[in-house]
């Protein structure tokens, strides 16, 4: 049996309704203890007018205590504080002398005075305003802590999303530069087919980039499919040296991961591993699931850590003309973005295999998404088959 999905509404999510909500609650309960009272008592029934009365009354004053109240909270607290001390005797004056003066016109034949009816109500609504007084600032208080854990935890989610941003905006200028000099290049060879079709890819890719929010997370499907986009633009630059493969898990293929989190692991590799040997490298890239947790392996048949670049390789450091140039989307971006995303629910590490070459393993918590709505995918068929 199916069930509705429906979240319940904070108390105070409404300040205005609640208000009258626990106004009416705490009135009306207190007029029922007063009601009881009257008639264990043994008091008429006609004394209940009397408890309506008041009732009503202590209701009418809270109101403008309110409205006093919601200024002087504002202020400071010796402000606050020495204010209410001069207010809230002067509302139970008032209150008590109400009460009295009925008690007087409906007991025409009592022995009381107008004094001892007044000194007699003034201790219960005392109590009943002073309460009202204190509950008043208990929940007031309460709501301000409350909005300003909210604001506090906007500006981290907002501080968050400006780093998730700037790290996913990090996109490699020389990945960008070298696409685009092929571009030149087969255009000036008078290649236009195979120029346009690279522009199509790059342009494909470029337009996932920007459209995705830099805090957005996709599927590895989707992943893989715009991984294939920017293998397709570099495979024809490296033609048969770039050789890839992927082993994707099917049971993964919904689980969730930062957009654009491989790219920057097989750019890596390309850059290391297939530029550096004629041969060129086979890249695999890899998902499995180990318990609640995503796995995700990204390695490459390239040197390894043995090659001299070794150190550049793993602080995101490339040289161009013998000056190290920033990439700005090295491995250490990557463990950036998953510290930002996981804090410290992941797993970010960089291997040598036995049998040579490099690898990257990267294990998050599974999460499945059963839509892919808003979420803009590449115009393409994911192939997860060895290429």
């Amino acid at each position: 049996m199916s069930v509705l999905p429906i979240q319940p509404i904070p108390f105070f999510a409404d300040k205005d309704r609640a208000f009258w909500r626990l106004q009416a609650v705490g009135w009306g309960g207190a007029m029922v203890l007063r009601t009881m009272s009257a008639l264990a008592n043994s008091l008429p029934l006609a004394s209940l007018v009397l408890v309506l009365i008041a009732t009503i009354t202590g209701f009418s004053i809270s109101l403008v205590l309110s409205v006093v109240y919601r200024t002087l909270i504002k202020k400071r607290a010796l402000v606050t504080w020495g204010l209410t001390i001069l207010v809230l005797p002067v509302a139970v004056a008032l209150h008590a002398f109400i009460d009295a003066w009925v008690i007087s016109l409906w007991r025409t034949e009592g022995d009381a005075s107008f004094a001892q009816l007044f000194v007699g109500v003034f201790y219960l609504d005392a109590t009943l305003l002073g309460a009202w007084t204190a509950l008043y600032y208990m929940v007031n208080f309460y709501l301000q802590v409350e909005e300003q854990n909210d604001q506090l935890i906007r500006l981290e989610n907002q501080a968050t999303s400006a780093q998730l941003a700037m790290l996913r905006y990090q996109l490699n200028p020389h990945f960008l530069f070298n696409t685009l000099n092929s571009i030149s290049t087969l255009v000036l060879l008078k290649q236009t087919e195979p120029a346009n079709a690279m522009l199509s890819r790059l342009s494909s890719f470029l337009r996932y980039t920007l459209i995705n929010k830099p805090s957005a997370r996709v599927t590895v499907e989707q992943e893989v499919e715009t991984l294939q986009l920017y293998l397709d633009i570099e495979r024809m630059r490296f033609e048969e040296r770039l050789r890839t493969t992927f082993d994707i898990d099917s049971a993964t293929q919904h689980g969730l991961l930062p957009s654009l989190l491989l790219q920057p692991l097989v750019e890596n590799s390309i850059k290391y591993a297939v530029s550096q040997q004629e041969s060129g490298a086979e890249i695999t890239v890899a998902t499995q699931l180990v318990g609640p947790m995503l796995r995700i392996t990204v390695s490459d048949t390239g040197p390894g850590l043995q090659s001299p670049t070794t150190d550049n390789r793993l602080s995101g450091m490339t040289y161009d003309g013998g000056e190290p140039v920033s990439t700005g989307v090295g491995l250490s971006n990557i463990r950036d973005r998953l510290s930002q995303a996981y804090g410290e629910n992941h797993r970010f590490e960089t291997i040598e295999p036995l049998e040579g070459g490099f690898a990257v393993v990267i294990e998050l918590p599974f999460e499945r998404r059963e839509t892919t709505q808003d979420i803009a995918e590449p115009a393409r068929q994911p192939a997860f088959v060895a290429r």
